[in-house]
């Protein structure tokens, strides 16, 4: 692999850019709002803000996604999976 190469790669490893992409394309086909690019500037805006400490970072489900899942897993109501 050429120097230039590795250096981009580790650019990219480093600002951890790929897991950024990933979320973003995820969190896209999830909502799938009809302005994608206002959605993911407002997205990328959540980011920032929570990288400052002024709220949580934007995330694909949110609390009641989790617990419909958990229930669903929880097939004798246990509380536990």
């Amino acid at each position: 692999m050429a120097a230039r190469e590795q250096r981009s790669l580790e650019y990219l490893r480093r600002q951890r850019l790929p897991e950024l992409l990933q979320r973003l394309a995820a969190m896209l086909l999830y909502h799938r709002p009809e302005r994608p690019r206002e959605f993911l500037m407002q997205v990328l805006e959540g980011v920032k803000a929570a990288r400052r400490g002024e709220g949580e970072y934007p995330e694909l489900m949110d609390e009641s996604n989790l617990e419909a899942m958990f229930s669903l897993l929880d097939v004798v109501g246990q509380g536990h999976i």
